[in-house]
Formats: structure tokens, C-alpha cells, sequence
């Protein structure tokens, strides 16, 4: 067994990036409290980032993961400000800033002011090709819908068809949560995923009327306000790797690759606690604190000797798979060049995709001049049978999608695809409920905190704050009296 350290140490499962966030916190918050800690990151594969993968070649930048994060959730812009890397965001190109839905083929607009699932305005809606005349009478109907009475949890389908129709549930809800989620409408709860829009039948009685305050709302908050206004979406103009990149810089040699944890256990020497995290290789390390990013199913694993009741609540979290194909062309390869972000493709069309997007329309210096860099992506709860083939017929299924949809016959200039199995949690109904039950079994472990995109929130900034957290609540643990040596 390993000396016990001079000063507290803390081992941080997972290097995704909530495992990156959650250790540099750490060493932010030690050094303002002035209170040294030893932090050790273990990573079990060769690279450290998670979904945040950036492949760069002949001039194009590919992100193989996420490839933006949203604004409004401000801990990854505040991260990339502390970080010294906030001058390299950049917005997305505005005069792209669209996106298509496939429908019986062809590429229809999402009508304009559509916000996931429902309409701010009517009027757009009337002139879109998107839903039939009854579609559009269904969804002109909302506000006279009844609020639900039940404060029980429900699926985005029961929830959309409930008040604006089985179309919009077909055509955009379900694409799109899709895109977000690679979830099934039927099993996806409403409240674990867009609980504002739960908030707004409960306050005004109608998504529509909600949309509608928000919107004056915000027309009055922008009148009275000065300063940079970031947009929907930011990213980094050398890719999403870059704040990757640059935690592990910071880090250094706390990293450890290819460290898979088997095990958690417990011992007690001196009246304390002491964590011990064995590793596949054999070896193992002392710790006062542990914080664990690892997906549910693996973190179960590792706890199940300590914490038998945590481990089974989180064999619940289901998980999908899913994977993106990067295809590189020329702008003169489509007959007419897109003009929007990317396209959404509703199961109901019965394609072999389930999105795609364009990436150097989306932010620029994506591609060289003249070229298109494109990607899709495959898989995910209701195209399971798709992970199953190899990466030369994901990468057909692709081409073909492109052919059909955008007339593409010329052969891309290059492909890649990167597979990310079990990487997606499924929020399914009663997914609030059944963290809230983690979390209470996890605050009976002392010192030991758990974060991941599998709690409240898949997004990068969701990761963050939730990695942020944990490393808040594991250096309040570690400055009661006794602990800090």
C-alpha cells in the first residue's frame, strides 16, 4: 500500500471533459483557498477530451464530437475566459443560420421563429410547406388547450402531441430532440430535457403565449442593454479541441492514459478515510477524495463493493450509441450549394441518417476556399441496427443520403468516421427523479462525489458545471480540520 500523502490528494475518474473541468477547478479553488492538493486525473484511453475530438487535414478542421456549445449556459465561456482562450471564440456565420428538415425528400425550412417544438408566430407557419393545412389548424389550436393538471413526468411525445399535434411531433420535435438527445420521443421525459417548456404551459396555459412573453421580453432586455451579445452557438476558431488541449496543458503530468479503474474501496487509517483506486494494470493509488466522471454503467462497476444500492441506481441510465461521418467535397460538387447550418431527418422518412450539417457554413476557416465540409450523423435510439455496420457502409450510407438529398454524385474527397459507443445517456421518463436518488445515495459517501453528462445535463457546459461542482464540493470536504496536512 502507497504512503499516504503529505497533503489531502484527490483522484478525478475520467477524462472527458467534465473529468478535465472538475481537476482544474480543483487546482483553482486549492490555490485560493491557499490550501495545497495533490490531484491525479485518470484516463482510461489513450487521449484525454471525450466527445471533444478535432482531426485536422488538407486545410479542413473536423470535429468528430461536438462542435459547438450553446452560450446561454455560461460555465464553458467563463471556463474559456479563466483559461486565457476567450479571444479565440468565434459565432457561428449568422447569414447561414437555418435549418432544413427532410420531408418526403426534399429539404423544407423549419418555418421561422420554430423554437424545438413550437411556434412563436402563426404567420410563418401558415406559409410553410412543413405541416398540411390540418397539421397547421392543429397547432393554431394550441393556446386553447388545456394546461396539464397532472404534475407527473412525461415524454416529449405525450407532451407534444398533447398540445400542438402528432405533425409537429413527427416533423420537428422528434428530429431534433433526435439530434440532441439520439433519444426516442416515446421514452425521453419532457421534464429532464425541456423542462422550460413544462414552465410555460404551467404559467401561461400555452407554449405559444410563453414564446411570445419570452420574445418581448428579450426585445426589452436588448434595448436596454450595451456590450457583446454572443450568439446561439460558439466554438473555437482552431476547433473544439482547443480548450481540450489546453486543460491538459495545465494539468501535465496530473494526467495518467490508459489508467482503466476496476475498483473503488474504502480503508480507514488514523481515523480517516482513505480511498484506494485500483487501476487494470495492477497498480493503485491512495486518495482522500475521489470524484468520478465515468459513464453510469462504469461507474457502477466501481462502486459496487462500497456502495451496492448507488451502483444499482445507475445501471438505470440507459445509454445509445452513435457515430459521425466527416465527408469533404467541393462547393461545385452540389448542384445548388446549401445555405443553412445543417438538416434534421425524421424517422418517419426511414433514411439511414438521422441529421446532418455543414460545417464551414456553420463557423468559418472550416474548409479551403472552394470546398465544403460536410458530416452526418448515424445510430442512436431508433437506428440501433445502423451501429451495427462496419465503417465502410456507414461511410456509403452517407454518400448515398447526399445523393439523394443534394444531388451529390462526385465522390468526396475524403471521409471519416468516428464511433462513439454507449456514449449518449437516454433521459427517460422519470429520469429527475431517479438522479435525485442517485444523488442522495451518493451524499452517504463521504468524500466521494459523482458528475457526467448521465446527471442533469448533456451539453458541454452542463458537463463543466456539473465537473465545477463536484470539485467545490470535494475541496469543502477537504478543508474540515483534521484533513489538510
Amino acid at each position: 500500500m502507497s504512503e499516504t500523502p503529505r497533503y489531502p490528494r484527490v483522484v478525478v475518474i475520467g477524462g472527458g471533459i467534465t473529468g478535465l473541468a472538475a481537476a482544474w477547478r480543483l487546482r483553482e479553488g486549492a490555490a485560493s483557498r491557499e490550501m495545497p492538493v495533490e490531484v491525479t486525473l485518470l484516463e482510461s484511453g489513450e487521449r484525454v477530451g471525450g466527445a471533444l475530438e478535432t482531426i485536422r487535414r488538407d486545410g479542413f478542421v473536423m470535429e468528430a464530437g461536438a462542435d459547438s456549445f450553446l452560450s446561454e449556459k455560461p460555465a464553458a465561456r467563463k471556463l474559456a475566459e479563466r483559461l486565457g482562450i476567450s479571444g479565440q471564440l468565434i459565432n457561428t456565420q449568422e447569414q447561414f443560420r437555418k435549418t432544413l428538415v427532410v420531408r418526403r425528400g426534399r429539404m423544407v425550412p423549419i418555418p421561422e421563429g420554430f423554437s424545438l417544438m413550437a411556434p412563436t408566430w402563426m404567420g410563418p407557419v401558415w406559409r410553410s410547406e412543413l405541416f398540411s393545412p390540418w397539421g397547421k389548424l392543429r397547432i393554431a389550436m394550441e393556446p386553447w388547450i388545456p394546461k396539464r393538471s397532472d404534475d407527473g413526468d412525461e415524454s416529449l411525445a405525450g407532451f407534444v402531441t398533447r398540445r400542438l399535434g402528432r405533425e409537429v411531433l413527427e416533423r420537428v420535435a422528434q428530429p431534433l430532440a433526435g439530434g440532441i438527445y439520439t433519444a426516442d420521443p416515446a421514452t425521453l421525459s419532457i421534464g429532464a430535457t425541456l423542462p422550460r417548456f413544462v414552465e410555460m404551459e404551467q404559467k401561461h396555459g400555452s407554449l405559444i403565449r410563453g414564446l411570445q412573453a419570452a420574445a418581448q421580453t428579450k426585445q426589452a432586455q436588448a434595448r436596454g442593454t450595451s456590450g457583446a451579445r454572443w450568439s446561439l452557438f460558439l466554438s473555437f476558431r482552431v476547433g473544439m479541441d482547443k480548450i481540450v488541449e489546453t486543460l491538459a496543458g495545465r494539468l501535465g503530468r496530473s494526467i495518467r492514459n490508459k489508467a482503466q479503474v476496476t475498483e473503488i474501496t474504502r480503508t480507514s487509517e488514523g481515523g480517516d478515510a482513505q480511498w484506494t483506486v485500483r487501476c487494470a494494470d495492477g497498480t493503485s493509488i491512495q486518495a482522500d477524495a475521489v470524484i468520478c466522471t465515468a459513464p453510469a454503467y462504469a461507474a457502477a462497476g466501481m462502486i459496487q463493493g462500497v456502495a451496492p444500492p448507488l451502483a444499482a441506481k445507475l445501471r438505470e441510465i440507459g445509454y445509445a450509441s452513435a457515430a459521425t461521418v466527416n465527408l469533404a467535397y467541393r462547393v461545385s460538387d452540389f448542384g445548388k450549394p446549401p445555405d443553412s447550418f445543417g438538416f434534421v431527418v425524421p424517422i418517419i422518412e426511414r433514411r439511414k441518417i438521422i441529421a446532418g450539417s455543414f460545417s464551414s457554413l456553420k463557423f468559418a476557416e472550416r474548409a479551403p476556399a472552394g470546398m465544403m465540409l460536410a458530416r452526418v450523423f448515424i445510430g442512436g435510439a431508433l437506428q440501433r441496427r445502423m451501429m451495427e455496420q462496419d465503417d465502410a457502409a456507414m461511410e456509403s450510407a452517407a454518400r448515398e443520403e447526399f445523393r439523394d438529398l443534394f444531388g451529390v454524385i462526385a465522390e468526396p474527397l475524403f471521409t471519416y468516421v468516428r464511433r462513439w459507443p454507449e456514449s449518449m445517456p437516454q433521459y427517460l421518463v422519470g429520469h429527475r427523479g431517479r438522479v435525485s436518488e442517485i444523488e442522495k445515495e451518493a451524499a452517504q459517501i463521504d468524500k466521494f462525489v459523482l458528475a457526467g453528462a448521465y446527471l442533469r445535463g448533456v451539453g458541454i457546459p452542463d458537463c463543466i458545471a456539473g465537473g465545477e461542482s463536484a470539485a467545490e464540493a470535494v475541496l469543502a470536504s477537504l478543508a474540515r480540520p483534521g484533513l489538510a496536512r
